[in-house]
This record gives structure tokens, C-alpha cells and sequence, in this order.
């Protein structure tokens, strides 16, 4: 469940993202301005994404791999496809694989500077990722309820996306300590994701993660997260959200709701629930 969120260490001087070389760190592929189809919400039909990176400049193995176009030293390897800030800062980091140049042009975007088309596979960029990613570059993830009027789909992007920017948003803060009362709005919650949206919120912040699986929750309440156990949870509204966590899920040798599912592993983990 850990977050792959890193930092390059050098200035992206206005630019929005960066590459890294998997392998070696030392080997920084380059900044690019703008990258169109890591989001895409189907990978092509062999399952790879294919991704635009506009006013590129390339160096070590994509460097290498920008000479090779048409050839298989086009495949540059694995890398770390990194977001970054208005500083040039890390928010958060994909782990892309089989990244290979399939196309090289100019750009428009400044003399030295090329546009690059590539393939490769990544399994957790999410469809929906991107326009929240610019929430939080833009310093606009900064208010509760922002994640109430998503789209189904768009909510499991909420999640993935503070799941992977934790490290940058949290800023070295240190887990909130035992004994503390948090307030969870059950208002909002109509299915799984909802859920972890607002416990997120609740306990972290907007844009706050604490969690997106039963097993992530467990996880999370250990410590390390946010929270620090024994605390107290007011779960206000909490007969609509039981309502609406109808879903059975598997405990041991037996089916529960959600809903009471949510609760066994709150009190298994040393949270007081107060249901209002």
C-alpha cells in the first residue's frame, strides 16, 4: 500500500513533469512541459498506454533511446514518471514500464526542446487522475467536500490520487496523537469509495487518504497514517451511510455488510465509534 511518492531533486523550472530511470537514479531522462495519454481511461489494444510528451528535452537512456527511434534500442526500460509542482517539486510518482520512443519531432514549444510519442504500461495511473493532480499543483485542494459531486468512476481517481501525493501534502506532519476525536460526515456516502473518500477527509484533511480497501483501512490504523490508535471516531448521518453499505463482504467463514464490516475493524483496531 505504500506510496511511491519521491522526489528528483532538481529544478523543474516551470515544468510539470519528469522522468527517472527505474534502475538508476542517476539517470534522469529529462522534464517535459505537457504528457497527454497517461490517464487514458483504456490502454490500447495491446494493453500499453501510448503517452505525448511535449517540449521535451531528453537525456540519458531517453536520450539514448530518441536516437534508436524504429529499433529495439527504442525501448529506453522502466522509469519513474514523476508530477511535478510550480516549484519543480515531486507530488507524486507512477511506476511506468517498457517505456519506448516511437516518435520524435520538434517542438513548438522552444528552440532544443522535441516532442516525444512512447509506449509503456502503468498500472496505477488512473482515467480521472489528471484534472485532480492540477487541483493540488495549483494549491486548489485545499477545502472539504470538494470530492462530493464526483462521478462514480471519478471518486476511485480521488482516491488514487491522494493515495500517491500523501508524502507531498502531509509535509513531514507527524501522525495526529492517541486519544484524538475525529468527525466522519456520513452525508456523502453512498457507496465503498464515498466511504473512503470522507474517512480520508476526516482524518487527514482535504485530499486527505486513510485508506481505499478494507485491508488499506487496516493498514492505516496501525499507524503511520494520520491517526494514532485508541481514538474516537462521531460518525454523524450514520444511518444513511448504513443504509447505502448494504454490500456483503466475507468475515471469516461468514457474510456482513460493509457498514458492519467498517465498524469490526474500527473496534479490532482500538477505535471508539459514536454513531449520530
Amino acid at each position: 500500500m505504500g506510496s511511491a511518492m519521491r522526489t528528483s531533486g532538481r529544478s523543474g523550472e516551470g515544468q510539470k513533469y519528469a522522468l527517472t530511470s527505474d534502475e538508476d537514479d542517476a539517470d534522469f531522462w529529462g522534464f517535459a512541459r505537457e504528457a497527454e495519454g497517461l490517464f487514458t481511461p483504456l490502454p490500447d489494444e495491446e494493453g500499453a498506454r501510448r503517452v505525448h510528451l511535449a517540449g521535451c528535452l531528453p537525456q540519458g537512456g531517453l536520450l539514448r533511446s530518441v536516437d534508436h527511434v524504429g529499433s529495439r534500442r527504442a525501448l529506453a526500460g522502466n522509469a519513474w514518471f514523476e508530477l511535478l509542482d510550480g516549484d519543480g517539486a515531486t507530488m507524486g510518482s507512477y511506476v511506468v514500464n517498457e517505456v519506448t520512443v516511437i516518435d520524435v519531432k520538434p517542438s513548438a514549444c522552444g528552440a532544443g526542446l522535441v516532442d516525444l510519442t512512447m509506449t509503456l504500461w502503468c498500472e496505477n495511473a488512473v482515467a480521472g487522475a489528471e484534472q485532480i493532480w492540477d487541483l493540488i499543483r495549483a494549491g486548489h485542494l485545499n477545502r472539504t467536500g470538494m470530492w462530493h459531486e464526483l462521478a462514480p468512476e471519478n471518486r476511485r481517481a480521488w482516491l488514487s490520487v491522494t493515495l500517491w501525493s500523501r508524502e507531498y501534502q502531509r509535509q513531514g506532519k507527524v501522525d495526529a496523537p492517541a486519544s484524538q476525536v475525529f468527525t466522519l460526515d456520513g452525508r456523502h456516502i453512498v457507496d465503498r469509495d464515498s466511504f473512503y473518500c470522507a474517512i480520508g477527509e476526516a482524518i487527514n484533511g482535504p485530499g486527505g487518504y486513510f485508506g481505499w480497501n478494507l485491508d488499506a483501512l487496516n493498514d492505516c490504523l496501525r499507524g503511520g497514517w494520520g491517526a494514532t490508535t485508541p481514538f474516537t471516531l462521531h460518525w454523524h448521518f450514520s444511518a444513511q451511510a448504513r443504509a447505502r453499505l448494504r454490500e456483503r463482504v466475507p468475515s471469516g467463514e461468514r457474510e456482513v455488510a460493509l457498514f458492519d464490516m467498517i465498524l469490526e475493524i474500527f473496534e479490532e483496531q482500538g477505535v471508539s465509534v459514536i454513531l449520530r
